[in-house]
């Protein structure tokens, strides 16, 4: 059944609010048990082979069955999903990074950046360390906020744990080293089929929020260039809407990356970044007024 666009609306809004005005648990936040949890059955399951890993996403998976077949109670709906979306906690890490460099504490800068990406930081010239924060909020905007409503939405609060937890498996096995090149891999194509509707729609909100000719432009011509079937969507389509020029080489975890230019127009600043977070905030109001016109035109029709 289909779920109902005016009680995912205002589960959705209670779930935005409360974020907003909370921010992220600092204790008992239930994706830092997962995390924990995940790396016991890594520990357990490991071998270099993607039978394995799938089996192990499978396993970290297993703890969300009980929400099938619990009664639908609106409070715990919009409770849940408040813990699993991060849109304010983006915002924060993003902001920190900005407020450094607009104090002139480029290693303070790193150091905060280091918090919200795997690159390696302690020599990123200022650019590099704007860059990286701007693709971090661009990027995880959809993975930390606009994908979980999505399935919420689509699949209810089973839909948006699953996703939550695929997206925090993805970054904690979805690495391309000696570990995780196999293992790792049953975590990354599960999340980049679960990102790749969600991902799309929270372009569109990008392009909205900005520039939408040059952000849908770029969306077209360079997210096809990008290692990320869905990150370099979303991070083409809001530097274009930015009216910015990010990318470059970058080091993960003992690899070069020479990742391509995303966005048109001036190179990035530490400006950019409380724009970033605002386009964030912007895409998931976005998202909610169009559940209340679709709730509208369900009851019209």
């Amino acid at each position: 059944m289909w779920p109902d666009p005016l009680y995912s609306a205002g589960i959705v809004a209670l779930a935005l609010v409360l974020d907003r005005v909370l921010g992220e648990m600092t204790r008992f936040h239930p994706l830092v048990g997962l995390g924990r949890y995940a790396g016991w059955v890594k520990r357990t399951l490991w071998r270099p082979t993607k039978v394995r890993g799938v089996l192990a996403v499978i396993l970290v998976l297993l703890p969300i069955l009980p929400f099938l077949w619990a009664s639908r109670l609106w409070w715990l709906d919009a409770l849940v999903l408040y813990l699993v979306i991060g849109g304010r906690s983006l915002s924060e890490h993003g902001n920190a990074v900005g407020q450094a460099l607009q104090h002139g504490d480029l290693d303070l800068a790193r150091k905060k950046v280091g918090m919200i990406v795997s690159r390696k930081t302690e020599n990123l010239t200022e650019q590099q360390v704007v860059n990286a924060t701007l693709e971090s909020v661009l990027e995880n905007g959809n993975d930390a906020l606009f994908g979980a409503l999505f399935w919420f939405c689509v699949a209810g609060l089973p839909g948006a744990l699953v996703y939550r937890f695929s997206n925090t498996l993805d970054a904690m096995w979805g690495y391309k080293n000696q570990t995780y090149l196999h293992f790792g891999w049953g975590a990354a194509k599960f999340d980049d089929l679960l990102n790749y509707i969600p991902a799309r729609l929270c372009a569109l909100a990008y392009a909205l929020g900005g520039n939408v000719t040059l952000a849908l432009s770029c969306w077209r011509e360079q997210a096809p260039q990008c290692a990320s079937p869905n990150g370099g969507v979303v991070m083409a389509a809001g530097a274009g809407s930015l009216n910015i020029t990010m990318g470059g080489a970058a080091e993960y975890d003992g690899y070069r990356c020479d990742k391509p230019l995303l966005g048109s127009g001036r190179p990035v600043q530490a400006g950019d970044i409380p724009r970033a977070c605002r386009l964030v905030w912007l895409s998931a109001v976005y998202w909610l007024a169009l559940l209340l016109i679709l709730a509208l035109f369900e009851r019209v029709l």
